[in-house]
């Protein structure tokens, strides 16, 4: 069990970690945060010593009780709102403006204060918040690993292939003007936006988390959609095999101009040192910390898998 592993000393120890990704539009809020991906990445993350800043759970704010916090109910909020031109109407925006603004500073500020964010991004999910924290913590040169997995609509397609065996016409008709006004647009191979290439960088990318190489370990559950999706498209670059290889490896990026690896100076994790229940930053964790941490981490094997 999670609570039971050992908690690593490796590159990641100390580090902050941001967990951004489309709340508002997600098939259910409560199973989100009970058994979504921010509930997963988080135990990998904490068990090599990282602080996970996850909006689902927000930190307390010293003097502010409830501050800025989200619940099942949030989203319901959003339905009092109005375009009414008159004092009532301007009185309950100013309300509601007012109360997310809560949720928007404290989420900022804790990108603000990451290390680092990671990023679910399905594209068929809409979202405001991922892409302005994305943008913020790019921003200040911090790295984004950004998650785009498949998506494909198989009810759909069961949808269409029923109303073609039923030469239902007029029925396939709705359907195909439902695509368009959606959009239901397929993508199976993952393929994030054009803007967000350029703004994460090519190293910055996984079309997965890889959940199945560590499902003993944290006594995942195994059917979820989540676990059906990636054994279906089994993951080419995984987010948790990553993880594991940055707890003892600074990451390195592609440079077009020398057609090779190159140090990623991105990567800026504090060499913390501990004392009397504090810490000290030494500098940023260089290349011998990171042998160093290769040597004595007791971690699993680089290629994620578990035994």
């Amino acid at each position: 069990m999670t609570e039971n592993r050992p908690r690593a000393r490796g590159l990641l120890d100390g580090a902050r970690v941001y967990l951004s990704g489309p709340m508002d539009f997600v098939a259910s809020r409560e199973e989100e945060m009970k058994n979504g991906w921010r509930t997963r990445v988080g135990a990998c993350l904490r068990a090599r010593g990282c602080v996970v800043f996850d909006p689902w759970q927000k930190p307390d704010v010293r003097g502010l009780q409830e501050y800025g916090r989200e619940g099942l109910d949030t989203a319901k909020t959003r339905e009092d709102w109005t375009f009414e031109d008159s004092p009532r109407g301007a009185k309950t925006r100013s309300g509601l403006t007012g109360k997310f603004w809560e949720t928007l500073h404290i989420d900022l500020r804790m990108v603000d204060t990451s290390d680092f964010t990671i990023a679910y991004c399905p594209t068929n999910i809409y979202s405001v918040g991922t892409p302005h924290e994305i943008a913020l913590c790019r921003q200040q040169r911090k790295p984004v690993l950004f998650v785009s997995p498949p998506v494909e609509f198989p009810a759909l397609n069961d949808l269409r292939a029923h109303l073609t065996r039923r030469n239902d016409a007029d029925a396939l008709k709705l359907l195909g003007e439902l695509e368009n006004q959606v959009p239901i647009k397929p993508n199976p191979r993952g393929i994030p936006s054009l803007w967000y290439m350029p703004l994460v960088g090519g190293e910055g990318f996984f079309d997965g988390f890889g959940f199945d190489d560590f499902r003993l370990t944290y006594d995942w559950p195994a059917g979820g959609p989540l676990d059906v999706r990636e054994r279906k498209y089994l993951p080419q670059r995984p987010l948790l095999k990553f993880l594991e290889g940055l707890s003892h490896t600074l990451p390195k990026k592609w440079d077009a101009r020398r057609d090779d690896y190159v140090r990623n100076d991105d990567w800026l994790l504090w060499n913390l040192h501990h004392e009397d229940g504090g810490a000290e930053v030494v500098g940023p964790h260089d290349e011998s910390d990171a042998e160093r941490a290769d040597g004595s981490s007791g971690e699993p094997a680089s290629n994620g898998t578990q035994q």
